[in-house]
């Protein structure tokens, strides 16, 4: 399993960097921007480095203690996430504040927390296993984890926020939390909440561009419209490597959240049903090693690893095909986003740490146990 997770990102991240200098040169080409046409090759290889770097610590460190830091670091991390709305330390970009900039470098703290929510929740359980949750000892938890997700979702970042939602509703059903506390909560605030929207005019327009994007092909609607063009004029074998037309200056920005839809255009149909392939190869993965992991923490762990990077590769496909409305969620180790790297490398080292857990724990009980003696065969 380890070395097909190893293979599946490898092979992932590899197609990535070629799309993400395909776009992004071409890009500076047409618009004859004072850019290095390799800028954006040089930051993702640098974050990739970054990223490895990580990812050994945490599989050298091991799951366990990090399990225990996770507290403390999702403390820092809440601090980094009001960091981001202080004038000179924040960068705004379209509106949202989300990073936090170091130099010629950023950093996105939600990426962090997207992995961190869930870990201190599996925490707070195992310190409890055997033993029943009651109401307002689930309600506390809740609460606390409820502080970060909120600075996530007012800087905007919506789709950030609706992920580690939905990472945490599998945690609750996995850890046999009683459903009054928190599905019906849950579903009395989609309803409330999608009732109220509705009467907004911008949330219906919203649904409305959502629907038919062709609607508002200059506003909300111009990237998902594009991108639909891209996908769908790539066909069966795509119109080969470096052909793209949407690049040039057609679906803006993307390398980032449409970089599904460039690599459509390019390799067709085919090309596509290979990427969703490497996906479900590194969820199998992912999942197996949740499977057979020693304990109950590591069984969460790694089911929540490989549900949240499954997870997010659904969504942006989901959005690039159409299916679903735009949520800003990066292609996992394919879109070029460094901090979301970063944390997605850290993810994979995590699940090395546990898969190597288990292989210690199998040496040892093989080893442990005493051969039979010649005279009781």
């Amino acid at each position: 399993m380890r070395l097909l997770l190893l293979i599946g990102s490898a092979l992932l991240f590899a197609l990535g960097l070629v799309m993400v200098y395909n776009t992004t040169s071409a890009e500076i080409l047409d618009r004859l921007l004072e850019k290095n046409t390799h800028h954006a090759l040089f930051r993702q290889l640098l974050y990739a480095f970054l990223g490895g770097g990580l990812a050994i610590l945490v599989w050298r460190v091991g799951y366990l203690p990090l399990l225990k830091l996770s507290p403390l670091l999702l403390i820092g991390l809440t601090l980094l996430l009001v960091l981001v709305f202080v004038p000179g330390v924040g960068k705004v970009r379209n509106g949202a504040h989300r990073w936090i900039g170091f130099g010629g470098l950023t950093l996105q703290p939600s990426e962090f927390v997207k992995y961190l929510i869930p870990f201190v929740y599996i925490e707070w359980f195992s310190r409890r296993e055997g033993k029943e949750v009651g109401f307002f000892s689930f309600g506390k938890i809740v609460a606390l984890l409820a502080c970060p997700m909120f600075l996530v979702m007012i800087e905007p970042d919506n789709g950030t926020t609706a992920v580690i939602g939905a990472t945490l509703i599998p945690l609750f059903f996995l850890t046999k939390i009683r459903f009054t506390y928190w599905a019906l909560p849950v579903l009395l605030l989609l309803a409330v909440g999608s009732l109220a929207a509705f009467q907004l005019p911008y949330v219906r327009g919203r649904l409305e561009v959502y629907l038919h994007p062709e609607l508002d092909p200059q506003g909300k609607g111009h990237q998902p419209h594009q991108a639909k063009i891209a996908a769908g004029s790539g066909k069966f074998l795509g119109r080969g490597p470096g052909g793209s037309l949407q690049k040039l200056t057609y679906l803006p920005e993307a390398q980032n959240d449409y970089i599904a839809a460039i690599f459509a255009e390019e390799f067709g149909f085919l090309g596509v049903l290979v990427l969703i392939l490497l996906y479900m190869l590194w969820t199998y993965g992912g999942m197996a090693i949740a499977f057979q992991a020693p304990t109950n923490q590591a069984t969460l762990l790694a089911a929540t690893i490989t549900f949240l990077l499954s997870l997010q590769a659904f969504l942006n496909l989901g959005v690039v095909s159409g299916l679903l409305p735009s949520k800003g969620v990066n292609l996992p180790f394919f879109s070029q986003g460094g901090t979301s790297l970063i944390a997605n490398m850290a993810g994979l080292g995590l699940l090395l740490s546990i898969h190597e857990k288990k292989d210690h724990i199998s040496r040892k009980r093989d080893g442990g146990s005493p051969l039979p003696s010649p005279s009781s065969s």
